[in-house]
């Protein structure tokens, strides 16, 4: 149950019976002062003054009219007109018991699931995957797996750049390539027989590619020739540009399995998969009247896009010499993506910087009729990573962090406070928590920023066991299996931690596991017969660490409908508080009586596997000890 929503409906209800407008929201949040009460809502004094009536006596009318009496222990009228709602235990014990028992953690599934394509990652191909990739590939990866656990279908998509100019250039150095080295085995400078490129390579070869294409006419030439070859279905120049696509997509295989997300080869759909629907879009532009000319480019200008000087801004779909652009490329996947995906909800995970260009072809999709009105589009955009400095995050020497290296310093930085903290632990074994440590601490410390800010990379931070931390989250997680471990009390199950994929099982196409069920094998035989059985929510700090874990399905819906990850993280650095106050204030193994054990051993488990559970959800993995 959502708490949060559960209540805005009582309360809704309730203020229509009260007299209140149709449209007045009852504005539930949970209370900022716990003493208060443990939610507030707040939409009786907007509501009263579109009646021009007392608030206070507005809030009698809703408190008289509310359904609450078998949730709520108290109810009271606070100052203008607010209503603080205190809880009851037995309540909240109740919805633990039933979280525990679901196996969703009291996350319901949706009324009516949607199909929701997240288009994400997007590495440039014939490049390394750098940090400008870092933080699409996370957010999306982290929306896609929530989505996936509150239940809607989810389709992956790494739209990936894999036709255009950059590719008839990249074709003709390939050519010299293969050429150059077939004369050196002819004049016996080399062995064997078979042209061979790896991906550390494609770096030079793209830049050694751009220097002639810019430097030699010729070169250009024969690169633009290479364009229309291909485009026109040339076996030779396709053979080429394959073994290009592949070998790039293979390195950014190897960097996503190591990121530890869920894209694997099967969501990749490049550019060149539109190609063909390409003149189709243009073709249902016009017949639209959609279609403008403008010095010999086609364009689309719609009511409300301007320039700085108001001049409209059209939005080229075909250049003057025919060729084609990103926004021709967008349209006809959304069309795509619609038509064959039967998408309800699409997310595009970009740079912020990019928003211009999504309203303005959301727009265009939309006026073609390409899109229903009921189809979402939206631009998830995310602020810049910067260093120390203030400015976007580079090497010592300013050149761009290839993501590879970036996960190397990590997991080494990792490994070091892992040693200093278990010297006598075996090596194989710190390393393994190193990488975890390290992968996870890069990925949360993304996730916890508003995604729509910039902010600031600093090592010192992300690694801290202090402070809203992924190393923090995953000791918080180890501490609580470590009470199990000293009360010798088996906590779970082995398996595979939710949302969190192996490489076999990335390679193989699989998806993330289920949430594992209790079955209460996995937990204490001593005192815990029923899941969520005999719990007493009495102490103060039993009942704060309860309320924050009934709060776990609205984190998730908040997630899921505002694309805000760092809404979890947020929940999640909370609820490690509360169990931290918890654990100092209630004694858990050396509790009073079997039952307060077992209560307050359950409580340990059902916030260890919130942890967990939205860790995965963030693509972060945990350990049993850190």
């Amino acid at each position: 149950m959502n708490l949060r929503r559960e209540l805005d409906r009582r309360i809704s209800a309730a203020m229509r019976l009260a007299g209140a407008p149709e449209d007045a929201p009852a504005v539930v949040v949970p209370s900022a002062r716990p003493q208060f009460g443990d939610y507030q809502a707040n939409g009786v004094m907007g509501a009263a003054k579109k009646l021009q009536t007392n608030p206070r006596q507005l809030a009698r009318k809703v408190l008289d009219a509310a359904d609450l009496g078998d949730l709520a222990e108290k109810v009271e009228i606070a100052g203008p007109g607010f209503l603080n709602i205190t809880l009851k235990g037995e309540f909240l014990a109740q919805r633990l018991a039933a979280a525990a028992a679901d196996g969703r953690l009291g996350v319901a599934p949706p009324a009516e699931p949607q199909t929701v394509v997240v288009d994400y990652s997007s590495p440039n191909l014939a490049k390394e995957m750098h940090v400008g990739h870092l933080r699409s590939t996370i957010i999306g990866d982290a929306l896609a797996r929530t989505l996936e656990f509150v239940g809607h279908k989810v389709i992956r998509q790494n739209h990936v750049g894999d036709w255009g100019t950059q590719f008839g250039m990249l074709v003709a150095q390939l050519e010299d390539e293969i050429r150059e080295q077939g004369e050196r085995r002819l004049a016996g400078q080399e062995e064997g027989s078979a042209f061979v490129l790896s991906i550390p390579d494609m770096e030079k070869f793209y830049v050694k590619a751009k220097a002639k294409f810019d430097s030699d006419p010729a070169f250009a030439d024969r690169a633009r020739e290479n364009v229309v070859k291909l485009q026109g279905g040339d076996a030779g120049i396709k053979n080429h540009w394959d073994f290009i696509v592949v070998e790039s997509l293979r390195h950014a295989g190897e960097v996503l399995d190591r990121l530890g997300v869920s894209l694997t080869s099967e969501h990749v759909r490049g550019e060149s998969a539109y190609n063909d629907d390409l003149p189709k879009v243009i073709e249902a532009l016009d017949e639209k009247g959609l279609l403008s000319e403008s010095e010999g480019a086609r364009c689309v200008f719609l009511d409300g896009f301007t320039n700085k000087d108001g001049e409209p801004l059209p939005v080229i779909v075909q250049k003057t010499g025919g060729g084609y652009l990103y926004a021709t490329t967008d349209l006809a996947a959304m069309r795509y993506r619609v038509g064959a995906m039967h998408a309800n909800r699409i997310l595009y995970v970009t740079d912020i910087r990019q928003a211009l260009h999504f309203r303005q072809v959301f727009a265009v999709a939309k006026a073609a009729d390409f899109v229903p009105e009921e189809v979402s589009l939206e631009h998830v955009g995310f602020g810049m990573m910067l260093g120390a400095d203030g400015k976007p995050f580079k090497t010592r020497s300013g050149g761009t962090v290839k993501l590879m290296d970036l996960l190397d310093e990590a997991e080494n930085r990792a490994f070091e406070l892992v040693s200093e903290r278990s010297p006598d632990a075996e090596e194989d074994r710190r390393r393994e928590i190193a990488r975890v440590v390290g992968i996870g601490a890069v990925k949360y410390a993304d996730l916890s920023q508003n995604r729509t800010s910039d902010y600031v990379f600093t090592w010192d931070k992300l690694l801290s066991l202090d402070g809203n931390t992924a190393p923090y989250m995953q000791y918080a997680y180890a501490r609580i299996q470590s009470i199990f471990r000293k009360g010798s009390l088996p906590f779970r199950k082995a398996g595979s931690e939710f949302g969190v994929l192996s490489s076999e099982q990335r390679q193989e196409g699989g998806s993330a596991p289920e949430p594992a069920s209790h079955d209460r094998e996995d937990l204490p035989a001593e005192g815990l017969a029923k899941a969520g059985a005999g719990l007493l929510i009495r102490q103060p700090a039993e009942r704060a660490l309860a309320l924050k874990l009934c709060q776990f399905p609205e984190a998730v819906s908040t997630v899921a409908a505002e694309c805000a990850p760092h809404v979890l993280c947020g929940y999640l650095y909370d609820l490690a508080g509360a169990f931290m106050g918890f654990y100092e204030n209630c004694p858990v193994l050396q509790a009073d009586s079997d039952a307060l054990r077992a209560g307050r051993l359950e409580l340990c488990h059902l916030t260890a596997e919130t942890i967990r559970t939205g860790l995965g959800l963030l693509g972060i993995e945990t350990v049993e000890q850190m």
